[in-house]
């Protein structure tokens, strides 16, 4: 971890201009040589041959768990290192390799020396999920989410009352998945060893519902009712029309035949947790 390029997005919940500017000085101050800077998305990513062109070994990233999915999916095959700070809102991928601390110790104990580790993701098609893929009605609460951090209260409500909508209506139907509800309201999806950690919430009640609303604009979803957990090697929705699915938080429409299955990346994310 000698040269770096620095990947922000100041959209991202905390990655704000005096962040970077901080954690910029601190790379100078370690000794540490800063060959590139991206602010995504105004800028577009860096391709693996302009990283190495640049000598660089080490892509550190600080931004949200959305930015850091697009940047980790577009760099799975440069040979380099992968530094995540927590630069969003939850922060779900940094705090699995690092745990709660913050970017400027990261940097530190990332220098002195860090672990290289293989991390699993939810694969369909093109797109993957390091921390979950989101299925189901319930996904289309992300607008709402997104409109209240940007702090449009209007924006909130309008988003908020269709999603209400969706999520009370008629559910999502999975395909050969024995142990789930025929329909369920959201389906919260992870790669654990090789397989896919399959949980569906089924809520049917208008307690349910608001909960579920609220605890996915506040935090984690999964918390707000009932889950019936399986585990399975591949999945696949039983609708006739394209589902909304959220990676890593991000909105994606994926097609009914998509199969969903776990895969893994190459030892290139840096933990010092």
């Amino acid at each position: 971890m000698q040269r770096l390029w620095f990947i922000t997005n100041p959209g991202s919940g905390s990655a704000s201009d005096e962040k970077c500017e901080a954690l910029e000085a601190l790379f100078g101050e370690r000794g540490l040589q800063l060959g590139g800077r991206t602010r995504f998305p105004d800028e577009d990513l860096p391709q693996p041959g302009t990283l190495d062109s640049a000598g660089i070994d080490t892509v550190v990233l600080f931004a949200g768990d959305g930015t850091i999915n697009a940047a980790a999916s577009a760099l799975a095959d440069w040979q380099g290192d992968l530094l995540i700070l927590p630069g969003g809102t939850m922060n779900l991928l940094a705090k699995l390799l690092h745990g709660e601390a913050e970017p400027a110790d990261i940097i530190h104990a990332a220098h002195q020396g860090a672990e290289r580790i293989a991390l699993p993701y939810v694969e369909a098609g093109p797109h993957r999920a390091f921390v979950g893929l989101i299925l189901g009605p319930a996904a289309s609460w992300v607008r709402a989410r997104e409109a209240a951090r940007a702090g449009k209260l209007r924006q909130m409500l309008r988003a908020a009352r269709g999603a209400w909508g969706r999520t009370f209506g008629q559910g999502l139907r999975l395909r050969g998945l024995a142990g789930l509800p025929r329909r369920v309201q959201a389906v919260f999806v992870q790669a654990v060893g090789g397989r896919l950690r399959i949980a569906a919430i089924d809520a049917r009640d208008w307690g349910s519902i608001l909960a579920l609303g609220w605890e996915f604009l506040t935090g984690d979803w999964v918390n707000a009712a009932a889950v019936t957990e399986i585990k399975a090697p591949e999945l696949r929705t039983a609708e006739r029309r394209p589902v909304l699915a959220l990676f890593d938080g991000e909105p994606v429409m994926i097609e009914p035949d998509l199969v969903i299955r776990a895969g893994e990346t190459r030892p290139q994310f840096l933990k010092t947790a």
